[in-house]
């Protein structure tokens, strides 16, 4: 099944099957005591993709990077990396290597001497290891900053000069723990797009950890949803988003508002959910449900519009209530209605023209309305 939307560059190997994972967990438990971390996980990645593991703290997803680095060893299951089992090769002898958020910089170094440390260790000639170093310089643009202490860099120096050396023993796979966690909003925005372009550029396999649902949306090829040690979704950023598997998915990515109510009225894939209060809501993609179940239809806010009138258009789901809270963020405005029975529901609408005088404003009385279309039905 093709991903939505034509977002992503033409690389969609899990889509071939014939294609073999390049790195595979394997039913892989991790226990430390009696807390479970990891349980009984099964995940494919692919060579040269661009792979995040997104969740909250504590969900496993740095146990599961540890362990691919050989930090941490599997309590059951295995790791296969281009078919190779990875049981008993130490971190040193395995083809990948890690950044942490901390960077881990050696503070009595210049940059070019923190790049070459890896390669140093490995006794590489000395001729090489300043033909290596030149190219990470120039890769990650420090050339002009080569003999600098770690101390005289900005953030997103130190952040460039520890990828330099990540990628300086040229790693069949790189992995980021929370790689920009340190860095300001705008710096790490923009190093997003560095990342991207130099993972696209070296044709690496890159796994990034990350809580931060924004990173994982702007540089993943795909993304696992984890939590509680377990994986609830993969897919690409586009099908996390606009077609997510559960409830959990739906509200953990983004914003959504979940209708709640009973199928009814089924006609193919159309039909209504019905609410307890007794309102129904038409939806035209109820392919999987059936009549009587319980369900959900997620919206996101910017598929849901306001108005101060009631939209002509009969076909949609138009419901009144009050404009409860305001947030105007430039951009976008992002409005909380208040509907009759309490529920609050969220929209959003960009701000395509300047500000004027007849805007919503708090308490005012107001419709939202949205297509049949315009969400997903979740039965779980």
């Amino acid at each position: 099944m093709p991903s939505l939307g034509s977002i992503r560059r033409s690389f969609a190997p899990w889509n071939d099957a014939a294609a073999k994972p390049y790195i595979a967990f394997e039913n892989v438990t991790k226990k430390f005591g009696d807390f479970t971390a990891v349980d009984k996980l099964s995940l494919a990645i692919y060579e040269r993709e661009f792979f995040a593991l997104l969740g909250a703290s504590g969900c496993g997803k740095s146990t599961l990077l540890r362990m691919l680095a050989g930090f941490e060893e599997p309590s059951a299951g295995r790791i296969l990396l281009d078919g190779q089992d990875l049981a008993g090769i130490p971190p040193y002898r395995r083809p990948v290597n890690m950044m942490f958020q901390s960077y881990a910089l050696f503070p009595h170094m210049t940059v070019e001497q923190n790049i070459a440390f890896g390669l140093k260790q490995d006794r590489m000639p000395k001729a090489e290891i300043a033909e290596r170093v030149a190219s990470m310089l120039k890769l990650v643009r420090l050339g002009e900053f080569a003999r600098r202490k770690p101390h005289q860099l900005s953030g997103g120096q130190r952040q460039r000069v520890a990828l330099a050396r990540s990628l300086a023993k040229r790693p069949k796979v790189l992995l980021l723990d929370e790689p920009l966690g340190a860095l300001d909003k705008k710096l790490r925005e923009e190093t997003q797009f560095e990342l991207m372009d130099l993972q696209h550029e070296l044709g690496l396999t890159f796994i990034v950890v990350t809580h931060d649902q924004e990173e994982a949306m702007t540089m993943a090829d795909r993304i696992a949803i984890m939590d509680k040690g377990e994986v609830m979704q993969v897919a690409t950023p586009a099908d996390i988003y606009e077609a997510p598997a559960t409830r959990f998915v739906a509200d953990f990515v983004g914003t959504v508002n979940l209708f709640e109510g009973k199928v009814a009225d089924m006609s193919g894939d159309a039909g209504r959910i019905l609410g307890a209060d007794g309102f129904g809501l038409r939806v035209d993609n109820l392919a999987g449900a059936k009549n009587g179940a319980r369900a959900w239809f997620a919206v996101r806010p910017e598929k849901i519009a306001i108005s101060a009138v009631k939209p002509a258009d009969e076909g949609l789901n138009a419901i009144e209530g009050e404009v409860w809270d305001i947030a105007y963020l430039g951009d976008m405005t992002i409005y909380h209605v208040r509907l009759e029975d309490g529920r609050i529901v969220r929209t959003s609408s960009v701000n395509s023209r300047r500000a004027s005088d007849e805007q919503l404003t708090w308490h005012d009385r107001a419709w939202i309305s949205f297509r049949p279309d315009a969400g997903i039905v979740l039965t779980r």
